[in-house]
This record gives structure tokens, C-alpha cells and sequence, in this order.
């Protein structure tokens, strides 16, 4: 039985990746991973049992990838303006620094297809408790964590998806939006 590398497995999710993006679902193939892989598709095989459980699993280990550098950063301890300015910017510098993995995700999640039989992707619950214990302190105004997140999320990735990255202008649009979600979920 051959056992499973580490690189292999990161060459295979670099392929997919870089596929996906060029030639969307349907115009990536097992033998076109494995090509661009530098590996043959038997070898594909030992990592995923096949396209889109291997599309899944890629997805959902990005998708959650944010979130966790999100969780690594943020502590009930931090004043309300910290959280949601924490919270905004790794999400902004993530999508910056990781582009064609967010691309992908994103791709992902917008193709019924292969949502099928995959877990909605849902924020951990260790980064609602900690939106609960602000809301609880009166810290943040009580709306639901889901309508706190899309306000945190989908301004954030709009202005991400338009940005270069270096202009002043991006990063006094991206300072200005921090100061309106702020104003719009504090007390």
C-alpha cells in the first residue's frame, strides 16, 4: 500500500486550485490534476476517492482557513472597536494575501453542483460565543450572528475583490468601512 505525502497532497490541491480557476468543473479532470501535479492519477486516488469529494474537501479546508487565523487573533478581552477592526482586516489582508484560493472558494460556493452533499459552511462556534459574549456585555448591538457576519464579510471581500492592495485610496475606503461597521453593531 503507497502511503500519502504531504507535498504530493499539496501539489494535488494546487492543481485543482489553478484548474478550477482556468477551466471551471467541468474542464478539470483527474488526469489534468495529476499533469499539472507532476504525479500520476492512480496517485490522486490515495489522497481522494474521487473529483468531488476531492473538490469538497479542498474547498472546506480554504473556506475555514480564514476563520481560523480570524480565531487565532481574537479574545473576549478586546474592546468592541479591536474586535470588528481585527475581524475586517485579517479578512481583507487573507483575501489579498490568498487570491486564488479565495477565487476558488468562492467558485466553489456559488456552483450547486458540487455544494451537493457538502456541509454548509457555518462560522465556528468558538467565534459566534465570542459575538454572544459581546452582545451579552452590551458591547455590540443584540442582532443575530448571522446578520453580524454578513456585516462583517460582505463589504470587506467587495472592497478586497476591487482593490490592488497598495493604493491609498483602497486603504482609506477599507479604513472608512471599518469605521461604519463599527458605528452600525457597537453601543
Amino acid at each position: 500500500m503507497r502511503t500519502k505525502d504531504d507535498e504530493k497532497q499539496k501539489s494535488i490541491k494546487n492543481a485543482v486550485i489553478k484548474l478550477i480557476l482556468e477551466r471551471g468543473f467541468h474542464g478539470t479532470s483527474i488526469s489534468k490534476i495529476a499533469k499539472l501535479a507532476g504525479i500520476s492519477p492512480a496517485t490522486v486516488y490515495i489522497y481522494y476517492e474521487n473529483k468531488e469529494e476531492m473538490m469538497r474537501d479542498i474547498y472546506e479546508e480554504y473556506a475555514y482557513e480564514v476563520f481560523e487565523i480570524i480565531q487565532k487573533r481574537v479574545t473576549s478581552n478586546l474592546t468592541g472597536e479591536q474586535l470588528i477592526e481585527i475581524i475586517l482586516y485579517e479578512y481583507y489582508y487573507y483575501i489579498m494575501r490568498n487570491r486564488e484560493t479565495f477565487h476558488f472558494t468562492e467558485q466553489f460556493s456559488n456552483c450547486p453542483s458540487l455544494q451537493k452533499g457538502c456541509n454548509t459552511l457555518k462560522v465556528p462556534t468558538s467565534l459566534n460565543n465570542i459575538l454572544s459574549s459581546y452582545k451579552e456585555r452590551g458591547i455590540l448591538i443584540d442582532y443575530k450572528n448571522e446578520n453580524i457576519w454578513a456585516l462583517l464579510i460582505y463589504p470587506i471581500k467587495a472592497i478586497a475583490l476591487n482593490s490592488t492592495g497598495y493604493e491609498i485610496s483602497d486603504k482609506a475606503i477599507l479604513r472608512e468601512m471599518v469605521t461604519i461597521i463599527q458605528n452600525s453593531l457597537l453601543l
